[in-house]
């Protein structure tokens, strides 16, 4: 079963399998209690018609593998085997029970329609927001204009080793393929980053777009033990990772792998990121909203 045939499963099948069940219904999406953190005010907004889920306290969403991968901190082909076997095994999953489920034949998906040089006034707001340099966005970065089902939406795109693409804009996080992103060079020096913001903060806080390092881009620590041969292959390993519990175990289990690691969150803590602490250097002036497209 390939990916968009297990995405078209109902999301709200599953929770209700784990026992989780929609603070509120309203006929054509649900708000849950997020399961990905403490949520007292479900802030979970799963949309029964397009099968996709946004935790707006999160700033992330996606397709039902998408879920999957967060609640269970595992990579795409994990989750696709546990939910093929939860489809295959257990009648919660029959597509009965409700009055509207998702055909098994549409598509809810991202569907990548063109890709172009940075230069939306929203998304260039955004990420001034999020206090990184244009020049170094533009070099690493595109503009990636996608569909999901019917409706199409453009984001911050950040290219993967697998040809995938994370997405980023003021009102979703996301993506078309979970895996690691790598810059390789002869250099006996490796930065790893969490996130793609992450390391476009660290190119705004260094004032230099092409570091004389190798870098390696996790973006999500489920990625760690693929990209584990690559960084300990180095005689010198920085990690800026997030000051957080997944962030503090990938940092440790680096440790463990190479022999030559400098945890580099030391430097922006108490901040939950390098982000965070980007912001906190350069506060944002109040951006005129009149410039700014909706998404």
């Amino acid at each position: 079963m390939d990916a968009k045939a297990i995405n078209t499963f109902p999301i709200r099948e599953y929770l209700a399998a784990r026992g989780i069940r929609p603070a509120k219904d309203k006929g054509y999406y649900g708000l849950y209690h997020s399961p990905l953190r403490e949520d007292r005010t479900a802030s979970m907004k799963v949309d029964y018609d397009k099968n996709l889920w946004i935790d707006y306290g999160a700033g992330e969403g996606g397709t039902l593998i998408d879920l999957v991968m967060r609640m269970e901190r595992c990579d795409a082909g994990e989750a696709m085997r546990q939910l093929e076997q939860r489809i295959s095994g257990t009648p919660s999953f029959s597509f009965h029970g409700y009055s509207n489920p998702v055909s098994p034949h549409r598509e809810s998906a991202i569907a990548i329609e063109k890709v172009r040089p940075l230069e939306s006034f929203a998304l260039l707001d955004y990420l001034t927001e999020r206090g990184i340099d244009l020049a170094a966005a533009r070099a690493h970065c595109s503009e990636v204009h996608y569909y999901v089902v019917d409706k199409s939406y453009f984001a911050v795109g950040f290219r993967n080793d697998a040809g995938g693409w994370e997405l980023r804009n003021r009102y979703f996080k996301g993506c078309t393929s979970k895996a690691l992103t790598t810059r390789r060079g002869d250099y006996p020096t490796c930065l790893v980053f969490e996130g793609f913001m992450d390391y476009l903060s660290f190119l705004t806080l260094k004032h230099n777009s092409t570091p004389p390092h190798n870098i390696v881009v996790l973006n999500s620590v489920t990625n760690l033990a693929k990209a584990v041969p690559f960084i300990a292959s180095h005689e010198q390993v920085y990690a800026y990772l997030d000051n957080d519990e997944a962030g503090r175990k990938a940092t440790s289990e680096l440790k463990e792998a190479c022999r030559n690691l400098s945890d580099q969150s030391i430097h922006y803590r108490p901040h939950n990121d390098l982000n965070d602490y980007l912001r906190s250097r350069r506060p944002v002036k109040e951006h005129r909203r009149s410039r700014v497209r909706k998404f």
